[in-house]
């Protein structure tokens, strides 16, 4: 009889564990097409979860908690916040869109196809580099992109729009 009553006790520990917890399932597009991303939520200061976005979900404690869902493979590394409360027993959906263009630079010097580098910057901020003809997903907005070949120097001021293929092409 004993067990009996450790094992009820136990069963109902469980439970209210699973009460006080609920679930986020996150979602990512990119300029409205569905994308991969991935979230981290955190609650107080500390990560109490993440992953994947799409399909599954993640548990976390209710209450409330910052979701950062981060879209993958774009150049910029672009990331969003949202703040949500989370209910005991509940999944509470989170829907993130990513506006995002296509930037390639392509080098060319006495009508050839040349190498160099491309680097990439938002104010102040060094996004990333490229190689010549090679294409990268960024959010839209305005960047500057410095080309260099041998000992020379081109720079563009480069807006890039949400779907747009924007295609530079650096004369040396």
């Amino acid at each position: 009889m004993w067990s009996t009553v450790a094992a009820a006790v136990w069963l109902a520990g469980a439970g209210a564990a699973a009460a006080e917890s609920g679930e986020i399932r996150c979602s990512v597009t990119e300029n409205g097409t569905p994308a991969r991303g991935t979230v981290v939520i955190n609650q107080k200061g500390r990560e109490v979860g993440g992953g994947s976005c799409g399909g599954a979900t993640v548990s976390v404690p209710a209450g409330r908690c910052e979701v950062t869902v981060r879209l993958d493979g774009a150049l910029d590394n672009p990331s969003k916040n949202v703040d949500v409360e989370v209910k005991a027993g509940k999944t509470t959906p989170i829907a993130v869109d990513f506006q995002t263009g296509v930037l390639e630079v392509r080098i060319e010097t006495k009508g050839q196809r040349g190498t160099g580098m491309v680097t990439v910057s938002r104010g102040s901020k060094r996004v990333g580099t490229l190689g010549s003809g090679v294409a990268a997903r960024l959010s839209a907005g305005s960047y500057e992109i410095a080309v260099r070949l041998g000992g020379e120097e081109r720079r563009y001021s480069v807006d890039l729009r949400p779907g747009q293929h924007r295609v530079i092409r650096a004369q040396f």
